[in-house]
């Protein structure tokens, strides 16, 4: 009725009222907003890929981990970079299995969490979705 804008809108704030619910944070208290950055920042839907990554400006150590998620998909594993902040990955499968998923466009994907303090976090960034399969041959075709 609304659109997919409107729509992936709403599946987001759905998804941050219910991280607030879990981690008992009143509904009308506000996220951080965060920086992220997703990797790959070209998802193909064909490809063999086994984690997306999201890198963020939280310090490793403030992080619930059990609150994080990218687009409702529960995160997979998490590490500290080399400056020690937040790195979450999440099974590309899962990700790639998101309802919604416009093909051949960019496809907004947020982040969402709190610390261990309850503060909640939010971020997004934009990738672009494709269903594109390789040169016929693999990859000793490419080689050639």
């Amino acid at each position: 009725m609304f659109g997919s804008q409107f729509d992936n809108k709403v599946t987001r704030l759905w998804w941050l009222l219910m991280l607030l619910a879990v981690v008992g944070m009143p509904v009308a208290a506000a996220a951080d907003e965060i920086t992220i950055e997703v990797a790959p920042r070209t998802l193909n839907l064909d490809s063999d890929g086994q984690v997306v990554t999201v890198h963020t400006e939280i310090d490793y150590w403030e992080v619930d981990v059990s609150s994080v998620f990218l687009e409702g998909v529960l995160i997979s594993s998490w590490k500290a970079d080399n400056r020690g902040n937040f790195v979450a990955k999440f099974l590309m499968d899962e990700i790639k299995a998101i309802d919604g998923l416009h093909i051949d466009d960019y496809n907004t994907l947020t982040l969402v969490g709190a610390t261990v303090d309850g503060v909640a976090f939010v971020g997004t960034q934009e990738v672009m979705v494709i269903d594109v399969s390789g040169p016929p041959g693999g990859p000793e075709a490419r080689a050639r």
